[in-house]
């Protein structure tokens, strides 16, 4: 290991320098032979075994964004509505009428893999906390949940611990988990996504920021007590699995709910009270980012006296207390004086309170422990200094439309029972129902539909939420990939009738250092962003997670996103179900019947190639107004978006939900029937009308240039579709229904 050119030892600043500092350990903590060059540069010495540690933590993939934060300077992050972007514990955008909507999506993806019911648990518990550290309370949950192949041996017991983590975590701090996805795929064996999303409600006056202000103010740790549960769990999230992961699961958190709803009140309780001048929940790497990002954000530097940390195990060292992620913890700026106010707060409720350090005019992030200097580094060169890696990407090749002629064409009825029932178009009632989407009374909307609404206090606005990816869109052509995400989160609040505002993203992918697996990062970041701009949809927070891959196999690239918009009025919103007999069935927006990546192929034929269907967003946005204006005037009785599975899975859809069927005996011209019921074409969706609207409904379409086609009229218990047999609601409902079940048992399930 290269020592030259080194000015001071160790023990000049005595400093605790044991054990010494190796290769082995070096690479240990996920630092390459050049970054840690890079740190005796900067430094001038040899770091200290916590010196390293804060390093590590701070300069991995997962905290310093090295490979990622070049390209994501790209995204739009402003709009007049937008008060906060990206660089803070959440984003904030305003709602109107004084209020806020903070939000953001992160991920949990290896402590899951590792240990599905606390990774998944403390998931979302890091989530609600950044949403609250701002200052706002916390209303809605949401997931985007990608497991294995159902038959891979690991898949259900994965599944169950995930879904019973974020339903025992979620259901127990108190905030309705009110949307999400779950998706199946054989490159997610080794490596399932778990992103959480949080969403709360502030004043727009009362935000609350991480940078630090004032020298000599208090820094007080407050929450639950430190242990050695999560160390180097940032770490472990910023490289990819090999042989032997399960074996750590040390590094994943252990969360409690109960004491995040008490931190939650106390921490809202001091906020009001006015004690607060910044604040940082712990989240990955724990002490050490939190107190590095306070400080540096105030160009500050920072003292703290490890002595004076609440712990819960005996002889914790100075480098296990600043790597530790143990949950439930924050850490403040206290104003001056109110130190005993505010720990009277957190003492009646229950929680720990102590000043462990300062604000300093040094710039210096010096750590003290047992009466000796443990770290003494340069503050803002553990962020700005961070490695930033241009890394060689290459542009993945496009692949060839898939000619729907090449296609087999099934009878309509049996292709639809088959999709219908299979692992990704499944109902997840299953998943759902384990999460209390009803806690708080304010839930309009209930996961299944399109997007989830949520009553803003009284009313009578709402928020409209929901979570969005095609990963197989992304694989097969990353630009028009990162387009559809964001254009179906865009259209998925609007079929509900809400005003779509911003975005979180939460950017999945495989590693970096490979060029192929870099170009797929670059285009999907393009596509969201041509996407974002075009839409008026921009990114206000997310997270990127990267090396999502075990032993060289990379998951599907799945930038997910996290939609947020605004619902004026929540009596005139749209649902998805028929709601009754003789109306017309409407489909708005053009089909071509692409085939391409669909949910057909895949399942009907085996194949999974071609090029995804293009992303028209001029026309996404004209299809949208159209539709979302139809929802306001009250023209429309039902609203679904198309997506996967096409025209047919939304019918279906549609019908159950309604309880009621519709006879189909118009489809668009030119296109052979199983392109035109199961092509995934974009910007599009299903509308009922009553028969006296429907006239007005059509005029008014060719005049905003809109494509609308009747299609046919609802009604019956069964659904007709061109090209095959009619189909009961009740064995529509059975197909839907009965995979996730039967499969979470072990049972079985007929082939088709």
């Amino acid at each position: 290991m290269p020592r030259l050119g080194l000015h001071l030892k160790a023990r000049d600043l005595m400093i605790d320098n044991n054990p010494p500092i190796t290769p082995e350990l070096v690479a240990q903590h996920g630092l390459k032979p050049d970054e840690y060059q890079r740190i005796l540069d900067l430094i001038g010495r040899e770091p200290t075994l916590t010196e390293l540690g804060i390093f590590s933590a701070m300069w991995n993939e997962h905290c310093s964004y090295k490979s990622s934060r070049l390209h994501l300077r790209g995204l739009p992050t402003k709009a007049p509505w937008v008060i906060q972007g990206p660089g803070e514990n959440a984003g904030v955008i305003d709602i109107g009428d004084g209020l806020a909507a903070v939000f953001k999506m992160e991920s949990h993806n290896h402590p899951s893999f590792i240990e599905p019911y606390q990774g998944a648990a403390t998931g979302v518990g890091g989530i609600l906390r950044d949403v609250f550290t701002m200052g706002a309370r916390p209303i809605a949950s949401l997931n985007a949940l990608r497991f294995g192949a159902p038959d891979h041996p690991k898949t259900r017991h994965l599944v169950a611990g995930v879904v019973a983590g974020i339903g025992g975590y979620g259901n127990s701090f108190g905030v309705p988990t009110v949307a999400g996805s779950v998706g199946f795929h054989t490159r997610y064996d080794g490596n399932i996504l778990v992103n959480a999303m949080a969403v709360g409600l502030a004043e727009t006056d009362k935000i609350f920021y991480a940078k630090a202000t004032g020298v000599g103010n208090p820094i007080v740790y407050l929450g639950s007590k430190t242990g050695r549960d999560g160390i180097h769990g940032a770490t472990m999230a910023s490289a990819e699995f090999g042989e032997g992961a399960e074996e750590k699961r040390p590094t994943v958190q252990v969360g409690d709910p109960f004491a995040e709803k008490l931190l939650l009140e106390a921490c809202l309780e001091i906020m009001e009270k006015g004690c607060v001048i910044a604040i940082q929940d712990m989240g990955a790497a724990g002490l050490t980012s939190s107190a590095v990002e306070m400080g540096a954000k105030g160009d500050l530097g920072i003292e703290l006296d490890l002595d004076k940390v609440p712990c819960r195990e005996e002889g914790m060292s100075a480098y296990e207390m600043m790597l530790s992620e143990s949950q439930e913890r924050m850490l403040m700026v206290i104003r001056p004086g109110k130190e005993a106010e505010a720990e009277a707060i957190f003492t009646r409720w229950g929680l720990d309170f102590a000043v462990v350090g300062k604000t300093t005019d040094t710039l210096r992030f010096v750590i003290k422990h047992g009466g000796k200097v443990m770290a003494d580094l340069p503050i803002k060169e553990l962020g700005d200094q961070a490695p930033l890696y241009d890394r060689p990407w290459v542009e993945t090749p496009k692949a060839p439309v898939v000619d729907a002629a090449d296609v087999k064409a099934e009878r309509s009825d049996r292709a639809l029972k088959r999709l219908l029932g299979s692992p990704d178009l499944s109902s997840k009632r299953w998943v759902w129902e384990q999460y209390d989407y009803l806690i708080q009374g304010n839930t309009v909307q209930r996961p299944g539909g399109d997007a989830a609404i949520v009553r803003i206090k009284e009313g009578p606005k709402g928020l409209a939420l929901t979570t969005d990816v095609t990963p197989r869109y992304c694989e097969a052509d990353p630009f028009e990939g990162g387009k559809q995400a964001v254009a179906e989160a865009w259209r998925n609040i609007t079929a509900v009738g809400g005003r779509p505002l911003a975005i979180t993203d939460n950017l999945n992918f495989g590693n970096p250092e490979r060029p192929e697996i870099m170009g797929q990062f670059v285009g999907c970041l393009k596509g969201i962003g041509e996407a974002c701009r075009a839409l008026d949809f921009p990114v206000v927070s997310g997270n990127v997670s990267l090396y999502n891959e075990t032993q060289g196999r990379g998951i599907l690239p799945t930038p997910t996103i996290g939609g947020v918009g605004v619902v004026d009025d929540i009596s005139k919103t749209a649902t998805l179900s028929f709601k009754a007999d003789g109306e017309a069935v409407v489909l708005i927006g053009e089909t071509r019947g692409c085939l391409g990546r669909s949910i057909y192929l895949s399942v009907m034929t085996g194949r999974e190639e071609g090029a995804p269907p293009p992303v028209d967003l001029a026309v996404e946005r004209r299809n949208g107004d159209f539709v979302r204006d139809l929802i306001m005037a009250g023209t429309v009785t039902a609203v679904h978006d198309l997506s996967d599975g096409g025209l047919a899975v939304a019918l279906a859809e549609m019908a159950i939900a309604g309880k009621r069927g519709a006879s189909i005996d118009a489809l668009p011209d030119g296109i052979p029937v199983h392109a035109a019921l199961f092509g995934e074409d974009q910007g599009r969706y299903v509308v009922t009308v009553r028969t006296d609207r429907l006239e007005p409904l059509l005029t008014a379409a060719k005049a905003a240039e809109v494509p609308a086609l009747l299609l046919g009229s609802t009604g019956g218990t069964t659904l007709q579709l061109p090209g095959g047999d009619p189909i009961s609601v009740s064995e529509l409902t059975s197909a839907h229904e009965d995979w996730m079940p039967h499969y979470m048992a072990g049972e079985p399930m007929a082939a088709e």
